[in-house]
């Protein structure tokens, strides 16, 4: 009868930890609605982009919540901002349940992180007519650099450049709009965005060089940590498998430092 009990015991805990249980598990933290709601912006192929041609959405944070939506069994629900600021407090108030983010402190603060899935370069973009050439001309006492509103830039080019006159935009369209008029002379942030802007600057160039890095990861919120395990699992694979890249070049990623 022992003998038995024993048996019966070891087969509930493999059991519990087959793959197929630790997926019904991690569904259950990861997607406690029931579906998994992922949070995107447009402008960034590391969130969301359209492409103009086929009509087809793109992007790391759109593509990979559909993968993890798929492996975990549950619907994905497609919820939207303006910029990566607001999904983040999106994931504070429980409306979001994924997405990829840069891995920072501040960040950390809100929500749980996986390991880095991809590294991605920081610089600056300058209107067709801009006197300035390299990232030694960013240095000039006043200058005026636009970044996003509530964005890692924001907090990092004040320390950066303590003389510079840093201007908030409200998102990518709107700073396109203040270096055309002349509002401010660069704009700062990551260069998968600002290769999107530029696109739609004619004449517009990227500095060659960059100012720092991002280090992107799947960011879920902190009360689905219990879940992380899981995500650090899902990272692995699509990193090693060579989704990541495919995803990144099917959404015309550039800037990256490394692609697994």
């Amino acid at each position: 009868m022992k003998t038995w009990t024993v048996v019966m015991a070891t087969a509930s805990v493999l059991a519990a930890t087959s793959p197929r249980a630790f997926a019904q598990d991690a569904k259950a933290i990861l997607a406690p609605t029931g579906k998994l709601r992922v949070g995107v912006y447009l402008g960034s192929p590391t969130s969301l982009v359209h492409d103009p041609k086929t009509g087809e959405s793109h992007g790391l944070s759109f593509e990979l919540g559909h993968e993890l939506a798929k492996r975990l069994g549950v619907p994905f629900e497609q919820v939207n901002y303006q910029r990566i600021s607001e999904i983040i407090e999106g994931m504070k108030a429980g409306d979001v349940d994924f997405t990829i983010s840069n891995s920072t402190p501040a960040r950390a603060a809100s929500a749980a992180f996986s390991q880095t899935l991809l590294t991605i370069e920081l610089g600056y973009l300058v209107a067709a007519n801009s006197p300035i050439a390299s990232l030694a001309d960013i240095q000039k006492a006043g200058l005026r650099i636009g970044v996003t509103k509530n964005s890692t830039s924001q907090s990092a080019i004040p320390k950066l450049l303590p003389t510079a006159i840093v201007a908030p935009a409200e998102n990518y369209k709107r700073g396109i709009e203040m270096l055309e008029r002349g509002e401010i002379d660069t704009y700062a942030t990551n260069k998968p965005i600002l290769f999107e802007m530029s696109d739609q600057m004619p004449g517009s160039r990227i500095l060659e060089g960059r100012w720092g890095e991002e280090h992107l990861a799947v960011a879920i919120p902190k009360e689905h940590a219990g879940g992380l395990e899981y995500i650090k699992g899902f990272v692995d694979n699509v990193r090693t498998s060579g989704l990541v890249a495919r995803l990144a070049a099917q959404a015309g990623l550039r800037g990256a430092v490394k692609a697994q």
